[in-house]
């Protein structure tokens, strides 16, 4: 639930997510979603295994992240916002899958508040009693990985069920709406 729960807000992964899908199919959508688990199960090995010297590091340098992922995220806003709609019929191939797997894996890393989010609910929801029981450890970092892979799984075929009911000229108005979206959340990680 908390890897499920943490995952669900739409932001700009699920609207990468989302974008993904339209274009690409259910497999483009879901593999843009692994990129964005893979984080959040980095971030919540950090906070369950404890290594307050890496999580420390990581918060103090935290505006250095928000600086690189609200640049990167103008830089896909502008690209998505002008892209024509030439995307349809590409079908997802494994190129562009790693391409779309590693750009949802650093923008959800350059998120200062994925670790501060996954700290918090380690402190209150965390095994308690359990220093150093890694196998527990293990346990709720499985289940997160699990909620947030479970999350994108259902975002990207509940988008693919919409994909073919979409025309060119609708896919640019997607475009313009994503890419406004995208831009937008990388004014506020700048300014926040």
């Amino acid at each position: 639930m908390i890897g499920f729960s943490i995952a669900a807000p739409v932001g700009p992964i699920g609207i990468l997510c989302i974008r993904r899908t339209l274009e690409g199919g259910w497999k483009a959508g879901f593999i843009s979603g692994f990129g964005a688990a893979t984080a959040d199960a980095l971030y919540a090995s950090l906070a369950g295994l404890g290594m307050t010297f890496i999580t420390h590091i990581l918060i103090q340098e935290q505006t250095w992240f928000r600086v690189g992922g609200a640049f990167f995220l103008f830089y896909l806003g502008a690209k998505i916002f002008f892209r024509a709609p030439a995307g349809f019929e590409r079908e997802a191939k494994s190129l562009s899958l790693v391409g779309d797997y590693f750009i949802t894996f650093f923008l959800t890393l350059t998120n200062p508040m994925t670790i501060l989010s996954f700290a918090a609910v380690f402190a209150g929801l965390g095994p308690r009693g359990s220093q150093g029981n890694y196998l527990y450890a293990g346990t709720w970092i499985l289940g997160v990985f699990i909620g947030s892979i479970l999350w994108w799984y259902i975002l990207s075929v509940c988008a693919n069920a919409f994909r073919n009911k979409i025309t060119p000229r609708n896919f640019k108005i997607i475009n313009r709406i994503s890419g406004f979206f995208i831009f937008s959340f990388g004014l506020w990680a700048l300014l926040g």
